[in-house]
C-alpha cells in the first residue's frame, strides 16, 4: 500500500468521475447501458423538433429511445436517426414510424406495427418513417382560417356593441322582466285556483251529476203507458168541451155561440149608459125631495 502514491488516487479518482459522468449522460439521455436493446434506422425528410433520447412507443407503449440523429449529406433532404428498442421487441415487417408533435411541442417518435406476424425486420434495419403534426399540425392548417374570419369578428363585435348600447334592449329587458312577474303573479293565481275553487267546482259538478242519476232512476221508474193513457183520457176531455162549447144544442154552447145573448148584453149596458147619463143630466126627473112636502106641477 505503501506504492499508492498521491498522483495514482488522484487518476483513478477521475477515471472513476469519468465513468460515472459517461454512464450518467447516458441514464438521463434515457439510455440504458445494461440492458440490451436492438436497433434500427428511420429515415425521415423532416425530423420536425425530434432529440435524441426522445422516446419511442408501440401501441402507447415505451418501448426504447432515439439513439442518434445523422444528417444524410449524400442524399441531401433526408435524415436519418437510430432507435434503440428493447431485445425482447419484434418489429413486424411492412412496420412505419410516425412523428408525433405533442401539445407542448414535443416531438415523439410512434411505431405504427404492421399486421404480419411471419415476417419481421432485421436488427439494423430501416423503417420508412412519416411525419404526423397531430392537434399543433391541424391549429396550424386552422390559422389561415382564423385569420380569414378576424374581420367577420370585428364586425360580429361591433354589430353586438351597438346593440348592447341600444336602449331599445334595456327596454326590451325591462318589458321581459315585467312579463315574467305577470307571469309568476298568474301562475300563482292558476294555483290558487287549482287548489282552492277547482275542487268547489269539481264537487258541485258530483254533486250534479249524482242529480242526474237520481232523476235517470226516477224517470226509469215512471209508467210511461200509465202517463200516456192519462194524457190522452185529458186530451179527449178537452176535445169534448171543445165540441160542447162549439155547439148548440147545450146552455154553455148557447152562451158562447148565440150572438142574441150578446147583442141583448151589449143594447142593456147601452141603456143602462143612457140612463145614468140622463140621470146626471136631470137627476130632478128622478129624485124628488121637499121639506115642505111636494107641490103639484
Amino acid at each position: 500500500m505503501k506504492y499508492i502514491t498521491k498522483e495514482i488516487k488522484i487518476a483513478v479518482t477521475g477515471i472513476i468521475a469519468v465513468v460515472i459522468l459517461f454512464f450518467g449522460i447516458k441514464f438521463l439521455k434515457g439510455i440504458n447501458m445494461f440492458k440490451a436493446s436492438n436497433y434500427y434506422y428511420v429515415t425521415y425528410d423532416n425530423i420536425g423538433g425530434l432529440t435524441v433520447s426522445s422516446p419511442v412507443y408501440a401501441d402507447g407503449y415505451n418501448i426504447g429511445s432515439v439513439r442518434s440523429i445523422n444528417y444524410n449529406y449524400n442524399l441531401p433532404g433526408h435524415v436519418t436517426v437510430e432507435i434503440e428498442v428493447d431485445k425482447d421487441m419484434r418489429i413486424p415487417k411492412g412496420s412505419e414510424a410516425e412523428l408525433v408533435t405533442e401539445m407542448l411541442g414535443t416531438v415523439k417518435l410512434n411505431l405504427l406495427l404492421a399486421n404480419n406476424p411471419r415476417e419481421r425486420l432485421n436488427v439494423g434495419d430501416t423503417i420508412k418513417g412519416h411525419g404526423n403534426n397531430g392537434l399543433m399540425g391541424e391549429a396550424q392548417k386552422m390559422i389561415p382560417v382564423i385569420q380569414d374570419m378576424l374581420p367577420k369578428l370585428d364586425s360580429i363585435l361591433n354589430s353586438l356593441n351597438n346593440l348592447l348600447s341600444d336602449p331599445a334592449l334595456s327596454a326590451t329587458l325591462h318589458n321581459t322582466e315585467q312579463i315574467t312577474a305577470n307571469l309568476t303573479t298568474t301562475t300563482r293565481q292558476i294555483n290558487n285556483l287549482l287548489q282552492n275553487d277547482i275542487p268547489e267546482i269539481t264537487g258541485k259538478l258530483n254533486h250534479i251529476g249524482d242529480n242526474f242519476v237520481t232523476i235517470s232512476d226516477n224517470l226509469s221508474q215512471t209508467d210511461y203507458n200509465a202517463l200516456l193513457q192519462k194524457i190522452d183520457l185529458t186530451l179527449g176531455n178537452i176535445a169534448l168541451m171543445t165540441d160542447k162549447f162549439n155547439r148548440t144544442d147545450n146552455t154553455l154552447g148557447l152562451l158562447l155561440n148565440d150572438s142574441t145573448l150578446y147583442n141583448n148584453l151589449n143594447r142593456t149596458t147601452y141603456n143602462a149608459a143612457s140612463l145614468l147619463e140622463d140621470l146626471k143630466s136631470h137627476p130632478k126627473r128622478y129624485v124628488h125631495f121637499s121639506l115642505f112636502g111636494r107641490k103639484d106641477k
